[in-house]
């Protein structure tokens, strides 16, 4: 009896890794063509693939200068590979289906649910609008103020660096078209950091909690009571509270380690010292902007610069990292073990079982990819020191961008470790995971036996 031919059927996660894989060679190609480089010879192609890795995976790591290597062509298109790649290319797509008046299917609907990591299918599609509009509103508002700073500086061409930056920065991609400086240039100017950093905190902070910040401040309005905040879900509180600690605790730190520096804030004002050390602790968790040289950084400043990058900002958002929720879910089950308790809660809220798991296993993915680039690429970079290697992969693993100066320096063999990291960084360790998997355990009446063992 012949059997049928099986179809290979991809799972969501697996179309989503190929999307992107999709949009880093077609944006390679385009990079690679004569008329996207300035001088109008093309650059070499592992430099064109690493430049639409970068942009696609909104990471900022560059091994050419973006302003004084490609073409206004050649940078619409870095431009264009940003968006899709903050938004998610699922996300772009399923807007053009809207824009085009097409129902969305359920497999379309899947696609979306785990593109954004959400736990429903319903309301996708009011979502979706929201998320664009919300989107493109944040942005466009971001140009127009860095207008005030660079129209007047670089003229008609300041529409278009403030375009850029806006987007860029609310992709949380790091990338500028400024020059070879990134932002140092503007390290005391408070329009600037104020805006940047504004859009970078908005672009981590997650849509979820964009929505969920507006319904109680309408709630709060109509009922005049700033009581309703408590109405907030437990995922915006978790988030809004490791955000805080995050920015105000590494900021006040990188003020302390850095404030007899002086190769970055010794020398400034103590309210430029103070609003560098906030900048360089905001951009840190995956924006990838520098207003001082990351190489000139005390080595306890790098190491607290490692620890934020690692973390990254939060879900549903366009941070990279292993994201602040993840991290504060095993903060609060490290105190629940130590104080014997059974249960993880927070904000007298139980945190499932199934979220520590995922936890586990996002932080414990990124490690193993974050240890086997630095590995890899301290093979390949013998001259290159510990900390400035653990920088770069860091950096590349959480999708950051910021680099202590050896990124133009790698060999092609490097730079094919970073673009490989860059892309595992941005897809997600757990949809790593699960794109993997070839089959599920289903579930068994049976167990196996349990033996205890020692551990710590």
């Amino acid at each position: 009896m012949r059997r049928k031919p099986t179809s290979l059927r991809l799972s969501t996660t697996h179309i989503i890794m190929l999307s992107f894989i999709c949009v880093i060679i077609l944006g390679s190609i385009l990079l690679s063509l004569p008329f996207s480089a300035k001088s109008g010879e093309a650059v070499p192609f592992v430099d064109a693939l690493f430049t639409a890795t970068t942009a696609t995976c909104v990471t900022g790591l560059v091994t050419l200068p973006t302003a004084t290597t490609w073409s206004l062509f050649g940078q619409i298109v870095i431009l264009i590979l940003i968006q899709v790649g903050g938004l998610g290319i699922i996300t772009v797509m399923a807007g053009v289906m809207l824009a085009l008046h097409r129902r969305m299917g359920l497999s379309d609907r899947m696609l979306l649910q785990d593109a954004f990591n959400l736990n429903t299918l319903s309301g996708l599609a009011d979502f979706l609008k929201k998320v664009l509009f919300g989107t493109l509103t944040v942005e466009l508002a971001g140009a127009l103020l860095y207008m005030t700073v660079f129209v007047p500086e670089f003229g008609a061409r300041g529409i278009w660096i403030s375009v850029f930056n806006a987007v860029s920065a609310f992709c949380n991609a790091g990338m500028d078209i400024i020059g070879e400086r990134s932002l140092c240039d503007y390290a005391t100017n408070p329009t600037i950091n104020a805006v940047t950093s504004a859009l970078i905190i908005l672009g981590g902070l997650g849509y979820i909690v964009w929505w969920d910040i507006l319904r109680v401040a309408r709630l709060a309005i109509r009922k005049r009571s700033l009581s309703v905040c408590k109405n907030l879900t437990l995922q915006s509180k978790m988030t809004l509270l490791a955000t805080a600690l995050l920015i105000m605790g590494g900021g006040l730190l990188i003020l302390l380690c850095e404030r007899s520096n002086p190769e970055t804030i010794r020398d400034m004002s103590l309210f430029d010292q103070i609003q560098v050390s906030f900048f360089q602790s905001v951009t840190t968790r995956t924006a990838g902007f520098a207003t001082v040289d990351q190489s000139s950084l005390t080595t306890a400043s790098t190491a607290l610069c490692l620890l934020l990058m690692f973390i990254g900002g939060s879900p549903v958002g366009t941070a990279g990292g292993v994201k602040t929720v993840t991290v504060l879910v095993l903060a609060v089950y490290a105190v629940s073990t130590v104080r014997g308790k059974n249960e993880i809660t927070i904000f007298n809220r139980r945190i499932p079982d199934d979220a520590l798991r995922k936890s586990v296993a996002v932080v414990g993915t990124s490690l193993c990819i974050a240890a086997l680039s630095t590995l890899l690429l301290a093979l390949v970079t013998p001259d290159a020191s510990m900390a400035d290697i653990a920088f770069e992969t860091v950096s590349a693993t959480a999708t950051v961008g910021l680099s202590r100066n050896i990124t133009p320096l790698l060999s092609t063999v490097g730079k094919l470790i970073i673009t490989v990291t860059m892309y595992l960084g941005r897809i997600g360790p757990i949809s790593l995971a699960i794109a993997f998997s070839t089959k599920r355990d289903k579930p068994n009446i049976i167990k196996n036996p349990t033996e205890s063992i020692s551990v710590g």
